[in-house]
């Protein structure tokens, strides 16, 4: 299997169809692996026939909500120009990340339900609000939401991302966003490479 897919602890030893199936998500390829086999074994089979884009899929599936959700908002943070300040709903997703309270999840529901129509970020507004499976707080808390919602929503930002590579340069993009998940799942920030992780807690 390799270091790459190694001690991935933040994911439950869970069978990686199970959190498929719990959230809706289908792969694209047929997998050979046993059915009980988890997320570190089907990522390598994944790997090993260069289905990264299910790689993404899997790994949105399979991270929990938190982690999952500040994967999307590195993602997003591709979206964003350099030089221009953070769109309201990634920030206050962010603000979530870091303070998961019922106070910071209103904020970024009502952060995606206030943008701009064309602002990509609010997937981590939504992703935030729906993130125990319920569509918010409060009254919002007796609705049920989309299953799977987070992941999509966060599968939706990596591609969002993919889009601004190149043909050079999307293999490398794949690879990058793959990473982060990755480090995530280990404790890291998501930023392999920059240094000592810290993770996502404050």
């Amino acid at each position: 299997m390799g270091e790459r897919f190694a001690n991935l602890r933040k994911i439950p030893k869970e069978p990686a169809r199970r959190f498929l199936a719990l959230s809706n998500a289908r792969l694209s390829v047929k997998l050979t692996s046993p059915a009980a086999a988890p997320v570190e074994t089907v990522l390598a089979e994944l790997d090993g026939v260069s289905a990264r884009s299910d790689m993404i899929r899997l790994l949105a599936a399979a991270l929990p909500a938190r982690e999952c959700i500040w994967w999307g908002c590195l993602a997003a943070g591709d979206l964003v120009s350099e030089d221009a300040p953070l769109p309201p709903p990634l920030a206050a997703a962010r603000a979530w990340v870091f303070k998961p309270t019922d106070e910071t999840r209103e904020a970024a529901r009502l952060a995606a339900e206030t943008a701009d129509p064309d602002d990509e970020t609010t997937l981590c507004g939504n992703a935030v609000a729906m993130h125990d499976g319920r569509l918010g707080t409060g009254e919002m808390a007796a609705h049920r939401a989309p299953a799977g919602a987070v992941g999509t929503f966060v599968f939706a930002l990596n591609v969002m991302s993919l889009s601004r590579a190149t043909p050079d340069t999307l293999a490398e993009r794949y690879d990058m966003l793959i990473d982060r998940a990755l480090d995530i799942a280990r404790g890291g920030n998501g930023r392999p490479g920059a240094g000592a992780a810290q993770g996502i807690a404050p």
